[in-house]
């Protein structure tokens, strides 16, 4: 019911910013909680933040100070301005919904974009 694709990825340097952006499909995209993963090569994926309906948000440790995500409904699109870039940032980064019925668990996906930081 929901595609979503994401958009923003590129190559930059440490200490550099990116904004990724997610756009969404459909009429619902105001009733989904939101996240953003990524995975790094060799590495698990991992939950990079959330943002709720009412736009509450989680960040992991990690990107805590440094990412920030948020959302426009009127848009259907969701973002994660990456600021002060580290190495170690780089990744795939993917967005999901989040299950309104098994929170938890994430049930669409886009295709994710490439993000590169250079030291």
């Amino acid at each position: 019911q929901v595609q979503l694709v994401e958009s923003g990825g590129g190559l930059v340097q440490a200490g550099d910013s990116l904004r990724l952006s997610c756009a969404a499909s459909g009429r619902t995209f105001s009733t989904y909680a939101m996240a953003w993963f990524r995975q790094a090569p060799g590495k698990e994926r991992e939950l990079v933040a959330t943002i709720g309906t009412r736009s509450s948000t989680y960040y992991v440790d990690s990107v805590k100070g440094r990412f920030t995500i948020s959302r426009d409904n009127a848009k259907n699109t969701v973002y994660l301005q990456m600021n002060r870039l580290k190495p170690e940032d780089t990744a795939v980064y993917y967005c999901a919904t989040v299950s309104s019925a098994r929170p938890g668990l994430y049930d669409y996906w886009g295709q994710g974009t490439q993000v590169t930081v250079s030291s």
